[in-house]
């Protein structure tokens, strides 16, 4: 049992014990009020550069196994929890919690107030942090924490973006045979890796997609060589208005009436395409249980949600309607063009994990490639 410390830049300081690798991290801590899920959250690139506290007391109880990630590494800077069991009991664990995040050299905190942490970060909002683990100086960890920059003006997309195209060919998850290989697709998409999460693809594949994807730097030229049918923006972490390259090309893109549908961090891009701007949120929305409205069908759903920046609604130029707005906050949750056949969502319509009730927005996507032909 080796002691663990969380400093936060406001000086406030919490004891607790290591859950994973000795060291210490940096970065903006935030929380998320998901219940489950804790593997992909960890794996999900939009959280590179932030060390997430989840705020239900008991995590890892299930271990950890080789299918429930949404990328090949952990990309969250570290974990926060309240709890962690002594014993993982699933039928599909291949390990503890604990040991996963040793082996991939994470930082992790358990036996703190994680209610009082959140607290802070709702009222001062999310901040930098630094978490020590082992050999534990609070006065060096104070010190890091207050070095953080912060995210925004962070362009992180390029850094967590694959480097080469590819051709992603998984589908949906079934509990009897696993990861399905759909085949024959109908169209052909071409997903900008802004930090995209793997359950996005899948349910692209699953509706008949055959998907490339590319590299985040990728051009508007690019893209258009590949002839596909519709582009995809994925979500991906950092703030969008430094991704000026991102901007260009789907600005470009857009304009040729390609389709179009962008999640998370490809929804502001997409708005700052249109020539809307973005904001910085407080502390962001990061959970699995946030009640979002469609703004046509008055009908409210309960969503995935996993961002620090937001499209603000009071820019949006006359070619761009709200679709979507959060119940939480008013904040833009859904946007679309009034001109041109591109859309796109704030929170994750794919989920992994949470609620699939979204999930229509992939359908409207397909719709919209099918009227193109």
């Amino acid at each position: 049992m080796q002691p663990a410390i969380l400093v936060l830049a406001d000086g406030t300081v919490f004891k607790g014990i290591s859950i994973g690798a000795p060291g210490h991290t940096v970065g903006e801590v935030v929380f998320n009020t998901a219940m489950t899920g804790y593997q992909e959250i960890l794996t999900d690139p939009s959280y590179t550069r932030q060390i997430v506290t989840l705020t239900y007391p008991h995590i890892g109880n299930t271990g950890v196994n080789s299918e429930d990630v949404e990328a090949d590494e952990i990309y969250a800077a570290g974990l926060i929890i309240r709890d962690l069991p002594l014993i993982e009991s699933n039928w599909r664990s291949e390990q503890s919690l604990s040991e996963y995040l040793s082996e991939h050299h994470i930082v992790g905190i358990a036996d703190i107030d994680t209610r009082k942490l959140t607290r802070i970060l709702r009222e001062k909002g999310a901040q930098g942090g630094c978490l020590m683990a082992g050999e534990v100086d609070e006065a060096k960890a104070l010190e890091l924490a207050r070095s953080f920059p912060g995210l925004a003006g962070m362009d992180l997309a390029k850094v967590v973006s694959c480097t080469q195209p590819y051709v992603f060919e998984e589908g949906e998850w079934d509990l009897a045979t696993g990861y399905s290989k759909p085949v024959d697709p109908q169209h052909h998409v071409v997903a900008f890796d802004y930090g995209v999460k793997r359950n996005i693809l899948r349910m692209l594949t699953q509706r008949g997609c055959k998907v490339t994807v590319l590299p985040a730097q990728s051009t508007a030229e690019q893209v258009l060589a590949l002839n596909p049918d519709g582009v995809f923006l994925s979500n991906g972490p950092g703030d969008p208005e430094p991704c000026d390259y991102a901007i260009t090309a789907i600005r470009a893109l857009v304009e040729t009436g390609i389709p179009a549908f962008g999640i998370c961090l490809g929804h502001q891009l997409l708005g700052l395409a249109s020539g809307a701007k973005t904001v910085k949120m407080k502390f962001g929305h990061h959970g699995a249980n946030h009640p979002v409205q469609d703004v046509d069908s008055k009908q409210v759903y309960i969503t995935s949600q996993n961002h620090g920046f937001a499209v603000d609604a009071a820019t949006l130029p006359a070619n761009l309607r709200v679709t979507h707005v959060s119940l939480f906050d008013g904040s833009l949750q859904g946007i679309a063009r009034t001109d041109k056949p591109a859309f796109s969502f704030q929170g994750h319509p794919e989920a992994s994990p949470g609620p699939h009730e979204m999930s229509y927005l992939f359908d409207r996507f397909i719709e919209l490639m099918e009227k193109r032909k």
